[in-house]
């Protein structure tokens, strides 16, 4: 059987009592000016870490022995969290203590993989409190949430947003049921603000499959879209560029370095740009790793601690 979403540790997002109250000053951090990274050929190879337990150094920590180019080019903080606030009967953005430890710590957590060439992309998570990307009531409460998302990104100087619609548990709290202009607005405004960062979509919940509205589809406006079942093969429904797709998607250390190889191996054979992986923790996973580069790029990958 696939292992349907993520076996992670989504539920201490419930534990965790730090809100971020998104209290944006005059002053942002500004993203980290890459140094020239080794060139490498083939698909992009995303990695989404659990910074409830893992540090997103890790993703910086393997490189490729043919080269020297970074194995990993997204970094993915998992997870902040769509809320709801049942005073003001609206959506805000929430970080737990270790994604806010990370944000707040950005200058050792993120800019050194900005200074390799890697993208810090952060992932938001639905929290089941009733709030999620499909269900705002007006455009003007999607694009308000679309403002707390591009904030974010240029307080933290990220580089750009992932959306995984799971979660929501929409109902709860008296909210509304998904709507179809919901997710259009949002992505439409939140492009409109951050027209050069990165949007990018788990392809999984009621917001995955409201792309269009009102004449308005908003599968252009996404940098890459990948497949939310890992140890699986399946396209996302979407219509972008086969290189912006990721058909394959794995757990590192969980999936089978044979599946790994093999989902990487058709990747390649058929033409998608888009690699995806889950969970990199902090161990030696070399094995696990090259088994996908090896087929991706042709190399072996080098973990170096």
């Amino acid at each position: 059987m696939f292992t349907l979403v993520r076996s992670r540790a989504r539920t201490a997002a419930l534990a965790l009592s730090a809100v971020a109250a998104l209290a944006f000053g005059t002053t942002t951090m500004t993203g980290a000016t890459a140094a020239p990274a080794p060139t490498k050929q083939g698909p992009t190879s995303v990695a989404y870490v659990e910074v409830n337990n893992n540090s997103m150094l890790n993703v910086g920590k393997y490189t490729l022995a043919n080269g020297g180019g970074n194995v990993f080019d997204v970094a993915v903080i998992f997870a902040a969290n769509i809320n709801y606030d049942t005073g003001t009967k609206a959506a805000y953005l929430y970080f737990n203590e270790n994604v806010q430890r990370v944000l707040d710590n950005a200058a050792t957590e993120i800019r050194p993989l900005q200074q390799k060439g890697i993208k810090v992309v952060l992932s938001v998570l639905g929290n089941h409190q009733g709030a999620g990307f499909a269900n705002f009531p007006s455009q003007q409460a999607a694009s308000a949430f679309a403002k707390q998302l591009s904030d974010t990104v240029t307080k933290y100087g990220l580089d750009g947003i992932d959306f995984d619609d799971e979660y929501a548990e929409y109902g709860n709290n008296g909210t509304g049921q998904p709507n179809d202009s919901s997710f259009v607005n949002l992505v439409t405004a939140l492009r409109a603000n951050m027209p050069d960062k990165i949007i990018s979509l788990y392809n999984i919940g009621p917001a995955a499959s409201r792309l269009s509205y009102g004449g308005v589809d908003v599968s252009s406006k996404f940098d890459y879209a990948w497949n939310p079942y890992y140890g699986s093969w399946q396209v996302p429904g979407i219509a972008l560029p086969k290189s912006k797709l990721s058909p394959a998607a794995v757990e590192i250390g969980r999936t089978s370095q044979s599946t790994v190889a093999d989902l990487a191996r058709r990747t390649v054979s058929e033409g998608y740009g888009v690699y995806l992986t889950y969970n990199l923790d902090g161990a030696d996973r070399g094995a696990d790793v090259s088994a996908f580069t090896r087929e991706l790029y042709g190399s072996d990958a080098v973990y170096t601690p």
